[in-house]
């Protein structure tokens, strides 16, 4: 990780009440709206959701003046072709993400964690992400959207969320209710990280697997799936043994937990995944580790790394200690 800060000016900020949208020309593959998530839900079936990689989702909005839980838009790979129509506004896009700007007619690349400001017909192209998978989109303002049990967070495997719980479509128009003011250009320079070796925890079933199988799981690369999506990465490599049972008591489940399949092949938990499953947990993903693992792409390798549940607390406690400082600059 590394940061370089330029000035930045979020004092004094107006804001103004908009009748400002964009246009969606192109959706792109995975594109929807995503906060903080929902809390406390999972004893009614509702899964946390939220922003896949939560380190970029922050700053997304703390660089465009926003409080820190404002919606933004999330796309995966591929994300979307956006006309702007109104006044002005700033944007900024955070990730690993190619894009262009179309101003007055002229293309200009994008880079990331810069703000920009968008007039009257200006575009967006993000083209892509670059070897990863989520980036993100913030306004200087608020989204025209609706909360359903207090998060806009879309999960659409269970239409949740607003937007009816879908993904963005071609020529939908995204409004936009409010705009704030007197934003300042703001560049800081920062790198993503990549990370092969994710870090875990023993799960409640890691004995339900031969001696083998614990090895393998521990000491062999996995093949990220094309299969994979904001519910659950899965992963192809060779088997893992279950030497007790293959289906279990459906218990609840987190953010972050591997289960194992009678296939013998892991599946990670992530941020839309069910909030009950009947397959064995072998381990859970150390906190500290997950922003990064899901920006893994499809066909990369990965490998686990076992450590101590207390190590895994302190990791995090640094890793959120990092993020405030990263914010605490801006």
């Amino acid at each position: 990780m590394q940061l370089n800060l330029n000035k930045l000016h979020l004092k004094n900020i107006k804001i103004i009440m908009s009748n400002s949208y964009f246009k969606v020309i192109r959706a792109g593959i995975n594109t929807t709206f995503q906060d903080k998530g929902r809390n406390n839900l999972y004893h009614i079936g509702i899964p946390f959701s939220g922003a896949m990689d939560n380190r970029n989702y922050l700053l997304a909005n703390k660089l465009v003046g926003n409080k820190l839980d404002i919606p933004v838009i999330e796309f995966a790979y591929q994300g979307p072709l956006l006309k702007f129509y109104g006044n002005k506004i700033n944007i900024v896009i955070t990730g690993d993400v190619i894009f262009k700007l179309i101003q007055k007619g002229k293309e200009i690349n994008g880079n990331c964690y810069e703000s920009y400001q968008l007039g009257n017909e200006d575009e967006i192209n993000i083209l892509s992400t670059n070897k990863s998978v989520y980036g993100y989109l913030a306004i200087s303002g608020n989204f025209d959207l609706k909360l359903q049990w207090g998060s806009c967070s879309i999960n659409t495997k269970a239409n949740i969320g607003s937007n009816e719980g879908k993904k963005l479509e071609n020529d939908q128009k995204i409004k936009i209710s409010k705009i704030n003011e007197n934003i300042s250009k703001t560049k800081i320079s920062y790198l993503n990280s990549k990370i092969e070796n994710i870090r875990i925890i023993r799960g409640t079933n890691f004995d339900y697997f031969s001696d083998e199988g614990k090895k393998i799981f521990l000491e062999k690369e996995f093949t990220v799936s094309k299969l994979s999506d904001r519910m659950g990465m899965r992963l192809e490599g060779p088997k893992i043994e279950n030497i007790i049972n293959t289906n279990i008591k459906s218990e609840g489940l987190l953010k972050g937990v591997i289960q194992v399949p009678a296939d013998g092949n892991p599946i990670i938990m992530l941020s839309d995944h069910g909030t009950i499953g009947g397959y064995p947990k072998i381990a859970v993903v150390a906190s500290v580790d997950y922003d990064r693992l899901v920006q893994i792409s499809s066909g990369s390798k990965i490998k686990f790394k076992e450590i101590e549940l207390s190590d895994a607390e302190t990791l995090f406690k640094l890793y959120q200690m990092e993020t405030q400082n990263l914010l605490s600059q801006i």
